[in-house]
């Protein structure tokens, strides 16, 4: 059971993610989260040294809301083809239904972070890191299993379907048509099926 500091603080970090995954870093002031949270000054800044520091946990809270969700979407698939589908599938309609407000948290961050907030630029920096390497091990795995070709390289793979998937959101995000991301995901799915599969 958490003692109560240890709730204030999961408090502070969930209310200041989407405050950050929506009005960006600079755009969140400690205001905000003192208003979002309902916390005098010494319930924030009585748990936290820095704004940044926040901002790094805040991240790490939506980053692996989205980890926790396509893991879900992804445990019940048997095949390394049905995994890397469902991850796909998994960002249909993702620009105006994210599971975190503001959008994807990944996209948003690594926009909105310079090098003054280098403990932040650094995490997401290795979230990035992590997803890539995820979907090389997948399309590796996927290799030695025949389910996949073995000719493609797959970190030039991954590279390849992660930019589309993140462009694509970026896209249906700034342009307001979601299907913009979805027509890609759909040619995403098709070169997974004709050019990847087996």
């Amino acid at each position: 059971m958490l003692s109560k500091a240890d709730r204030t603080k999961e408090l502070i970090v969930q209310k200041a993610a989407h405050l950050f995954n929506t009005k960006g870093y600079h755009g969140t002031s400690m205001g905000d989260i003192l208003a979002a949270t309902g916390l005098a000054k010494g319930g924030v800044y009585g748990n936290f040294s820095s704004k940044e520091e926040i901002a790094v946990l805040a991240f790490e809270y939506a980053y692996q809301t989205v980890i926790n969700q396509i893991r879900m979407k992804t445990q019940a698939k048997k095949s390394k083809l049905d995994k890397l589908l469902a991850i796909i599938d998994y960002y249909r309609n993702y620009s105006v239904e994210p599971p975190i407000e503001g959008g994807c948290p990944i996209l948003n961050a690594s926009c909105d972070v310079d090098d003054t907030q280098p403990a932040l630029r650094e995490r997401v920096a290795e979230a990035v890191r992590e997803m890539l390497h995820s979907l090389t091990h997948l399309i590796r795995s996927g290799q030695e299993k025949g389910e996949f070709r073995a000719e493609p390289d797959p970190a030039e793979t991954a590279d390849l379907i992660y930019s589309q998937i993140e462009g694509g959101v970026m896209l249906a995000r700034i342009t307001n048509q979601p299907q913009k991301l979805n027509r890609i995901l759909d040619h995403l799915k098709l070169y997974v099926n004709t050019q990847l599969k087996a």
